[in-house]
Formats: structure tokens, sequence, C-alpha cells
């Protein structure tokens, strides 16, 4: 949801953090896309999938200790040229464990895996916008999960496609081995 106010000029990222840090802000969530504020307003059946998606990851970095999973962590792009990105996957992965995760604000670097999941007010367009945003700026592997579909499209730098129930999601090579059912994204 793009908040309701005018904007003449983009918001910069000193700008964003001191907005969020309002009182008033202290239980929303926001992102910053190409200058302007955008709230995120997740629904229970989308919090359900990104359950459904990151639990499996978790079992799966239990045996295989190769990276660390969060929901809803805040990303910004590495050395940017334009300050005007603060973004929040619904999933996030981070595959190198010598990097920097901060205790508080924003992790600097783009996840390996983000994963975005629709919720009523996207557009698909966007969300594909999001992930060759994501892509362009270090991430590996991008799953949108659009929910009414029942579908999941993946990016990777060389490649587009999208997978339906009966089909495998893999996790390439940001994680090595790992699979998991499209349907299984989908229940609940």
């Amino acid at each position: 949801m793009i908040l309701d106010r005018p904007q003449t000029r983009p918001v910069t990222l000193d700008q964003f953090e001191t907005y969020i840090a309002l009182p008033e802000n202290a239980d929303r969530r926001f992102e910053l896309i190409h200058g302007e504020i955008v709230e995120k307003m997740p629904t229970f059946k989308h919090g359900m999938y990104a359950l459904n998606i990151a639990s499996p990851i978790k079992i799966y970095f239990a045996s295989n200790p190769i990276g660390k999973i969060s929901v809803e962590a805040r990303h910004r792009p590495p050395n940017t040229i334009s300050n005007e990105n603060d973004r929040l996957p619904d999933v996030s992965v981070v595959c190198d464990l010598t990097r920097e995760i901060p205790d508080k604000g924003a992790v600097l670097f783009m996840p390996d895996l983000a994963v975005e999941i629709k919720s009523p007010d996207d557009s698909i367009r966007a969300m594909r916008e999001k992930a060759r945003f994501y892509l362009a700026n270090g991430c590996r592997l991008v799953w949108l999960v659009i929910s009414e579909k029942r579908i999941i499209e993946v990016y990777t730098p060389d490649d587009e496609y999208f997978l339906i129930e009966g089909d495998m999601l893999s996790g390439g090579d940001v994680l090595p081995g790992f699979e998991l059912a499209v349907t299984d994204v989908f229940a609940v």
C-alpha cells in the first residue's frame, strides 16, 4: 500500500529511517521503493505461506549449516548510487555466514534468496519488478509466490520460469539439495 501523501521528490534513506522510527509507526512495516514509502500489509494466509517456506529451510539449515533465514528483514542494496531503496522481503536467506547481520536497522546487502508473497493489493508487475531489483543488486535467487494462481515464479540471473502444484521448488546453487513441493507452500 503506497502511503496517501503527496511526494514532490523521492524520500531519502535518512528521511525513511526518521519516518519509520516515529512512535505511531512502531507496529507497522514499511519499504522504501525508488524513493516512495510503501506500507506492507500481510494477511494471515500470507504469513502461513511464509512459514511454509521458512520452516523447511530452517530444518534444511539444521543439517546443512550454510546460512541463516529471516522473515520480514530489511535489506538495502550495497554501494547504491541512489539512496532510495530499503526493501523488506517476506523471507530472506543469507548463505555467507561471514557477512555481518546488524542487531538494528537494515542489512546492508541483498539476501542470496528473496521470497515475495503476493498480498491482495500487490500487482504481479510490481512483484516482478522487485524480483529484477533484487537480482540487479546481488540476490542470486528469487521466488514470487502467487497464491491466487497457486504458482511460484522463479528468477535467477540467467533464467525465469514458473512452477505449479505437482512441481518441486529447488534451492539451486543457493540451497544445494533443498527441495520443497509447491503444493506444500500453499497448504493452509
